[in-house]
């Protein structure tokens, strides 16, 4: 689960995110026809109330055969009492637990049925859970949901609660083990005065959690969980008279809990400047300046958020332009604004460019700052930042459902405003706001009051333990009515969950093909409704294209694409972009590279022809070479600072041996050194090797025909030939297996956690077995409920997760399998896993028949949700292509695990050799040295985030 404690923002009008600000207006018919799109993409929906309080919210959206089941209780930390913060997402997690009437995890039915999107999230406002589930298991889902919210308790024992609490509590050590893991926790603290709700953090303190008792548990249960205190949002797949019959069915029976007052909206606007300096291990400096703001449904929460894209979004913004292009002296600059429902926050962020003061990073900032309090944006400025939410509103409300979907939409604003569409409010306020209204606002909120956060490297001060807090109306709360726990009237519970025995078929789009002029294939796959058209150009090449030379350079020249081209420089590359409404860049992957276009329809011919601009003709700028350099080595130092991302760049070196093409960082991104020797011809001469016609497939996914879209690509890609023969490209050769197994520890001083990683090589993603092994993983530590997760996390409680992956590849793929746990339990944990892995390989833990199918049902059924956004479909034909798949390769992988037994998976299980593992530990080794090497494991060896022995 999620602990998150920004809200979203206003509805979808941020899907996009905080990005952008401009010097030129759109073209008038191109600014109408994103007006117009953006009017016409609503989101209708119908609503009502069941007499114990529960409102309901539904929206129809036939276009997959899912819906989504989204619910929101309106609870959050903002409503703990003094001693006892944290519960509120400590409640997120005790709910995916057992409930009276289901005993097991609350995900197992839902893995059974094919559930997509699953998950839940907590914020200082409210708790939510969520799920898209095909449209023949609503009933199951509706049943679940309505479990947990009237008969609960009765399943909440204190084992439960002691495992649930560590799980809670590691999550909490994860957050602050990562470089600058302290700051938001600083940050409330020095935002909000003493006693106001949202001084303290969602994940609240660890004194607090571990004084929790059952009694407390129990009490916090009875007063917010109510259904008159909840809101379900039905999406999809389903009609008004349907949600009726079958929510007063599920939910109508649970008698309504207390009704409880929330706490007064309170900005707590700041009158003075305050400040907090500390060190911490970072690889550099970072500045951070903030202001609390109004409150969630205050418009001058969209005016402030067009004030955030003018001031800091993307690199046409005030500060990028400023700090990154102009002064240098930041490697990135962001801002942002949102409202929660007591008040917001303004946020700006800046990396400060290795042997930069920070003060004069500061001082940058608050001139810009200044300068755009005085003068207001320019009518250009506020168009783009117009144009940009109107075009994140379109992508955002192609999905029903998960994070930021459009039932998410809707369960905010009816919990936050009482009504669902709330959103079109805060459209109209982005519609209608003035340059002299984003000023106005500007200056009401970020005039005074400011507070600066710096962190410098250095040693990691001592973690700060929140204070718990009260507020005056949570002070004393009313018992709950003592029938809230009776059983309900609606339902015999007594038989457990619906079974669901029918399911909707895959339906995946035809791929329909053609070639332009210049050999370039392209395979379309029409999805009319949304006026949106995404393309992804597959290109060879890639990070084995390193080889011979310098490391890095086919993610730097990838990247440098958009960073001008033809007349455009860096800067008005990024304002086209933005003036279309268009999303377009490019970027290397292990086996190749790929340049993406989402485009809005009504602007689809300049939005190609841009795209074009961009493979064609990039400027390969001298000074934004530089620039970029810069920030891209900040980026490796920070890979080398957070200890997931710093094992994952050591890991493919030790997997693959000096001298593999593969034997580099799989993020791509190189080494200091080589990225600092990377020249301009280093870049022509990538681009003239890879980025060609030649052998390259565009993916078309969207809002259009053939007879449509190729006299478009014609126009502006047709006359595009490479330059010579491409070179060709280093072979794959096979790598033997380690004779016995080996164990890396990377030093963290001070951590908190211990991150452990353990894997082999595995055959090919092209190998003729390549699925029967992704079963074979996921009985291991695929699923949230698959053997290494359910040992770590939920039986020991030692991790906040334990889970393994395979990476695809054309070559030897790496599997791996990690856990993230508490230092002190870093042997045991260790133990745990090759105890897991080699009595599953071995065949002595073998996978059972009810794994497999479990497995087999969870990957089948969740095929039909699984390509509900375009971007899916675009991500699915990606593979196809890379791979070399037949065209139905989705509909002949589902007809394989089908056919899987026990047997066949056991057999693939058995490509893991337990004799042959090879471990990387990052973490404090003056705690867990000795303990590790007390397993003996395999031959030991301390390195350093290069791979480098230490003491030889």
């Amino acid at each position: 689960m999620t602990q998150n404690r920004q809200p979203r923002l206003r509805a979808l009008v941020l899907a996009l995110g905080f990005a952008v600000a401009a010097v030129s207006p759109l073209h008038a018919s191109e600014q109408a026809a994103v007006a117009d799109s953006a009017l016409k993409a609503d989101i209708p929906f119908e609503q009502f109330t069941l007499p114990n309080g529960l409102r309901v919210v539904v929206h129809t959206d036939r276009k997959a055969p899912v819906v989504a089941v989204n619910i929101w209780y309106h609870v959050g930390s903002k409503n703990e009492l003094p001693g006892r913060t944290g519960f509120a997402h400590l409640f997120e997690h005790l709910m995916f637990q057992s409930s009276e009437n289901h005993e097991g995890e609350f995900f197992t039915p839902f893995e059974l049925v094919g559930a997509t999107n699953q998950n839940g999230t907590t914020n200082s406002d409210r708790t939510n859970y969520f799920q898209n589930v095909p449209t023949t298991a609503l009933d199951m889902a509706l049943w679940m949901e309505s479990d947990r919210m009237g008969h609960f308790l009765g399943a909440v024992s204190q084992d439960v609660l002691d495992e649930q609490r560590g799980v809670v509590q590691n999550e909490k050590r994860q957050g602050e083990n990562q470089p600058y893991g302290q700051v938001f926790e600083r940050l409330l603290k020095a935002s909000y005065p003493e006693g106001h709700p949202y001084r303290w953090p969602v994940i609240g303190s660890m004194s607090d959690l571990n004084a929790a008792s059952l009694e407390d548990v129990q009490r916090f249960f009875k007063s917010w969980y109510g259904p008159n205190n909840a809101v379900l949002v039905l999406a999809g797949d389903i009609d008004l008279e349907t949600a009726k019959e079958k929510a007063t069915k599920y939910f109508g029976g649970i008698p309504a809990g207390p009704t409880l007052a929330q706490p007064a909206v309170d900005p707590a606007p700041r009158t003075t400047s305050t400040r907090d300096e500390f060190t911490d291990r970072v690889p550099q400096a970072r500045v951070y300046r903030t202001w609390n703001i109004a409150e969630f449904g205050n418009a001058d929460v969209e005016r402030l958020q067009l004030l955030s894209q003018v001031l800091g979004g993307s690199r046409a913004s005030r500060l990028d332009k400023r700090l990154v292009h102009g002064d240098k002296i930041a490697d990135r600059v962001s801002t942002s604004a949102w409202g929660s429902q007591l008040g917001g926050m303004f946020y700006i962020q800046a990396d400060v460019k290795q042997g930069v003061d920070p003060a004069v990073v500061e001082k940058a900032i608050e001139e810009e700052l200044a300068r755009l309090l005085a003068e207001g944006p320019t009518a250009g400025e506020l168009e783009q930042a117009r144009t940009i939410f109107k075009a994140g509103f379109i992508r955002g409300i192609e999905r029903i459902g998960g994070f930021g979907g459009k039932a998410d939409a809707l369960a905010e604003c009816t919990v936050y405003m009482k009504d669902p569409g709330c959103f079109r409010e805060g459209m109209a306020t982005i519609e209608t706001a003035t340059a002299a209204d984003v000023q106005a606002a500007g200056q009401r909120w970020l005039s005074r009051g400011d507070h600066t956060m710096v962190v410098t490297p250095g040693e990691r001060v001592a973690t700060v333990e929140e204070e718990s807090a009260s507020h005056p109306d949570m002070a004393e709360v009313p018992p709950a009515d003592p029938k809230y726990s009776t059983v309900d009237t609606k339902v015999d519970r007594s038989q457990g969950p619906p079974v669901t025995t029918e399911f909707p078929d895959l339906v995946f789009p035809e791929l329909q093909r053609t070639t332009l002029s210049n050999g370039v294939t392209v395979v379309l796959a029409e999805r009319p409704g949304l006026p949106i058209v995404q393309m992804s150009l597959q290109l060879p090449g890639g990070y084995v294209a390193d080889t011979g030379r310098t490391l890095g350079t086919a993610s730097f020249t990838m990247g440098m694409l958009d960073e001008g081209a033809g007349k455009y420089d860096a800067l008005g590359f990024g304002n086209e972009a933005e003036r279309l409404g268009a999303n377009l860049g490019a970027s290397a992957a292990l086996d190749g590279g790929s340049a993406y276009l989402s485009a809005l329809k009504e602007n689809l011919d300049a939005s190609v022809k841009l795209f074009a601009t961009m493979l064609r003709t990039p400027r390969f700028d001298q000074n934004e070479i530089e620039r970029v350099r810069q920030g891209w080595i900040s980026t490796i130092k920070q890979e080398k600072a957070r200890p997931n991302s710093s094992a994952l760049r050591l890991l493919p070196p030790l997997l693959y041996g000096e001298g593999h093409p593969y034997a580099i960082p799989f993020s791509g991104t190189g080494e200091e050194a080589s990225i600092a020797a990377l020249t301009r011809d280093d870049l022509l001469a990538y681009h003239r090797d890879f980025v060609r016609p030649e052998g390259a497939t565009l993916i078309v996914v969207g809002d259009t025909t053939l007879a449509e879209i190729v006299p478009v690509l014609e126009k502006h890609l047709g006359s595009w030939r490479g330059q010579g023969t491409a070179p060709e490209l280093p072979e794959i050769t096979r790598v033997d297996l380690p004779a016995k197994p080996r164990v890396f520890l990377v030093d963290q001083p001070g951590a908190i956690q211990a991150n452990i990683f353990v894997g082999q090589l595995a055959p090919s993603t092209m190998d003729p077995k390549a699925t029967e092994f992704e079963i074979a993983n996921a009985v291991l530590g695929g699923e949230f409920s698959s053997r290494l997760n359910m040992n770590l996390r939920e039986d020991k409680h030692w991790a906040y997760g334990s889970y393994s992956f395979v990476q695809a590849a054309k070559g030897q793929r790496p599997w791996l399998a990690f856990a993230a746990v508490q230092i002190d339990k870093t042997a045991e944990s260790m133990a745990e896993l090759q105890r897991e892995i080699s009595e599953y390989a071995t065949g002595k833990a073998p996978a059972s028949p009810e794994e497999v199918a479990k497995i087999q049902a969870s990957e089948i059924r969740s095929l039909p949700g699984s390509y509900e956004t375009g971007s899916a479909v675009l991500g699915a034909i990606s593979g196809i292509v890379r791979y070399e798949r037949p065209d139905d390769y989705v509909v002949q992988r589902q007809g394989k695990i089908e056919a899987l037994t026990p047997e066949v998976v056991n057999a693939a299980a058995g490509t893991i050799e337990p004799g042959s593992l090879t471990w990387v530990v990052v973490g404090d080794l003056s705690k867990i040295e000795e303990g590790i090497r007390g397993l003996d494991l395999g031959e030991l060896q301390v390195i350093d985030a290069d791979g480098k022995p230490v003491g030889e």
